[in-house]
């Protein structure tokens, strides 16, 4: 019995294969985020109405440790850095060397657009003042996601960088995520987690100020919060379970397939895998291959739940047919084992990341690519993207303008303003420049 399951869609045209098509047939785990919202909107209340104490309290009752505070003090940061095992230090550092130069080449210029004679218009680009990093944890720890968040606020210029994770028995977040924050020089760090910690950051407390932008990954109350909170401060996406799709032909390898979806497995129970190919072959042999790994690896019921519930293989007719079922999908991850792998990934519409080629797995991406590993989840990479610098900047434009530009741009503005029955508006130009025949009357 093949470990994924099988949905054959040959005989469809690449047009009929959309997403309204194609919902109710493709695998993915659904979160009920409004259900959650009701749970966590009087904890968000609560922490807005008392503060740190209230943040203290849900720390005891979810995590079961009692904190004097938030707030983890910086000899213990220290600490951790001190006791992190070289390699994984020399992992971190590269994995922040690379993180930073792609998160650099984003940074927008800001040149004047010269718009008309004496008007121009300068795209500003300005950093929040302050950045709360959200880094999911308790008994696993992810310093990778300390990276892949921490770093792009930094190469943006955010003044204030505070990361929260949720405590473990110690009261402390994991220590090699506490390395991971000493590393980048973050001097703030607390011990919360779930609703409570964005809440916090949120709305601040005696032990935190508030941010202006709330980054990072985390379950579905992390989800719900953000949802919750949404408007009282900047937010990234609502990241879900973790997902990949596989475009595949022929010549892709099945052991490399095979693994691939085991990895993508491992994170979570619910998490999403699809292989969508042009080769039943290639099916039958990566069952075979996931029948020979899946006992090998370390999380086996995780990954046998996670294959057996969001896993399938979807048989198409062609690699049109195949991109345009991963387009519907949107997934997170998109890996493509195909021939002229790098062409058709420029063909990609919906996708968080695109991994083009056999020896580009998304283990990389997750790591050491430079690439971001906060990824749009559920579909959503239909209309957001990947955590980057955007979301801790601001674009204000600067607008200036002389006097004789202003005049022979006047009639347009009287125009506009005049349809629009808003005469002050009009007024307000004249001043400036008025019609020489009302000149008297202004």
């Amino acid at each position: 019995m093949p470990v994924i399951s099988r949905i054959d869609l040959r005989g469809h045209a690449p047009g009929e294969l959309t997403r309204t098509v194609l919902t109710s047939v493709l695998p993915r785990a659904s979160l009920d985020v409004e259900a959650a919202v009701v749970q966590v909107r009087p904890i968000c209340a609560d922490v807005r109405e008392r503060g740190a104490r209230a943040v203290r309290e849900y720390t005891q009752r979810f995590d079961g440790v009692d904190l004097a505070s938030t707030r983890v003090p910086q000899d213990v940061v220290d600490a951790a850095l001190a006791t992190l095992t070289p390699e994984v230090r020399a992992a971190l550092e590269e994995a922040i060397r690379r993180t930073t130069r792609v998160h650099t080449a984003q940074l927008p210029a800001e040149a004047p657009t010269a718009v008309t004679g004496g008007l121009t218009v300068t795209g500003r680009f300005i950093p929040v003042r302050r950045a709360g990093v959200y880094v999911p944890g308790g008994l696993v720890a992810y310093p990778s996601s300390v990276v892949m968040n921490v770093v792009p606020a930094q190469v943006a210029g955010v003044d204030e960088v505070a990361v929260a994770s949720p405590p473990q028995a110690d009261g402390r977040p994991h220590p090699v995520v506490l390395a991971a924050c000493a590393l980048l020089g973050v001097r703030e760090v607390h011990a919360a987690g779930g609703a409570q910690a964005l809440a916090m950051f949120a709305y601040g407390t005696e032990d935190c100020a508030p941010a202006d932008v709330i980054t990072g990954p985390g379950n579905v109350y992390v989800a719900a919060a953000k949802r919750v909170l949404r408007g009282v401060v900047g937010m990234d996406g609502e990241n879900g379970p973790t997902e990949v799709a596989i475009v595949a032909d022929d010549t892709a390898d099945p052991v490399y397939v095979a693994a691939d979806l085991i990895a993508q497995a491992e994170h979570d129970e619910l998490a999403g895998c699809l292989l969508i190919t042009t080769d039943e072959g290639l099916a039958e042999r990566v069952d075979v291959e996931l029948a020979r790994q899946v006992p090998l690896t370390r999380h086996r019921e995780r990954v046998e739940a996670a294959l057996a519930g969001q896993g399938a293989c979807v048989l198409v007719d062609d690699i049109d047919a195949a991109l345009a079922v991963s387009d519907a999908w949107a997934p997170e991850h998109l890996e493509i084992q195909t021939r002229d792998a790098v062409k058709l990934a420029a063909r990609v519409r919906n996708a968080g990341a695109v991994f083009a080629g056999a020896y580009a797995p998304v283990s990389l991406g997750d790591y050491l690519a430079g690439s971001n590993h906060v990824l749009p989840t559920g579909g959503t990479a239909r209309h957001t993207s990947g955590l980057s610098v955007f979301p801790f900047l601001r674009l204000v434009n600067v607008i200036e303008c002389d006097r004789d530009t202003l005049a022979t741009t006047a009639p347009l503005i009287d125009a506009l303003g005049g349809a629009e029955d808003l005469a002050a508006h009009v007024a307000a130009v004249r001043v400036r420049v008025p019609l020489w025949k009302h000149h008297d009357s202004l």
